[in-house]
């Protein structure tokens, strides 16, 4: 992809994608949909990387759809809208599905379709001020392509609770309804964010990935009990003879940190 114009991506061990809207509280629009699924299909293919932390530039982390991309698929007909919807429901997917572990660290407001966003990374960690709403129903639509990613993360009646009222709610209550992993005033935010890096930059990258993928096949593949038990049993079997499972174990018992730790 040319030239970023909606996003920012800071690489490196820990890669930090910030929308970058900020004039506009970081609304989504067609370019910003596109570079965001392009950054989470091919940040994944450098082995370097152990962390994506999802963030917005400015006084927001995003304020949902922008104002003249809805004006514009006001417009569209069914077959057009379907496809519009096809790729936001795409970069969610990309975002739920990248085998890099994700945290989205949000502040200010998430609107609508940003909840998508945050949804789809597995870890979401929040500025208490900030203002959360499915705000959809209050613009005669519905939080249609977000709610799987929003419904696996809150459950069913917390769902109905947020989107079929399309009601405000702040870090605390979104934290308590589990939209959020953990709500922290503004001067401790990155403080803690500081300290899930840390973890991360001193767990095998490998064997999270490799568990990553573990929790989403328990969850996503619909298996039954025995073939949950043969499916983890190969799994630690295959782990336990990789070479960091190899590592960790020696670096266990020599009392000393293994190679992989930053």
């Amino acid at each position: 992809m040319e030239k970023l114009q909606t996003i920012l991506i800071e690489k490196g061990i820990t890669t930090h994608i910030k929308l970058n809207r900020p004039k506009v509280h970081n609304a989504m629009n067609e370019i910003m949909i596109s570079e965001l699924t392009y950054a989470f299909k091919e940040l994944p293919l450098d082995n370097s990387i152990r962390l994506i932390v999802l963030q917005g530039n400015g006084k927001s982390f995003c304020a949902g759809a922008d104002l003249n991309y809805m004006k514009d698929i006001a417009n569209f007909g069914y077959d057009e809208n379907y496809e519009d919807g096809l790729k936001l429901a795409t970069l969610f997917k990309s975002i739920y599905q990248c085998p890099i572990p994700t945290i989205a660290v949000v502040h200010g407001s998430a609107f609508g379709g940003a909840n998508g966003l945050l949804c789809s990374c597995d870890i979401v960690l929040a500025d208490e001020n900030t203002t959360f709403a499915f705000s959809e129903v209050k613009l005669g639509i519905g939080p249609a392509t977000i709610s799987p990613f929003v419904i696996k993360r809150i459950g069913e009646y917390s769902a109905r609770d947020l989107m079929l009222t399309g009601r405000r709610i702040k870090g605390q209550e979104a934290k308590q309804l589990g939209l959020v992993n953990n709500a922290f005033s503004n001067e401790d935010l990155y403080t803690e964010l500081d300290k899930y890096i840390h973890e991360f930059n001193t767990s095998a990258p490998e064997s999270v990935c490799a568990t990553k993928k573990i929790i989403s096949s328990i969850c996503n593949d619909n298996m039954n009990i025995e073939d949950e038990i043969e499916y983890t049993a190969s799994c630690i079997a295959k782990l336990r003879q990789a070479h960091e499972g190899q590592e960790g174990m020696s670096a266990f018992l020599e009392k000393r940190k293994p190679n992989w730790v930053k």
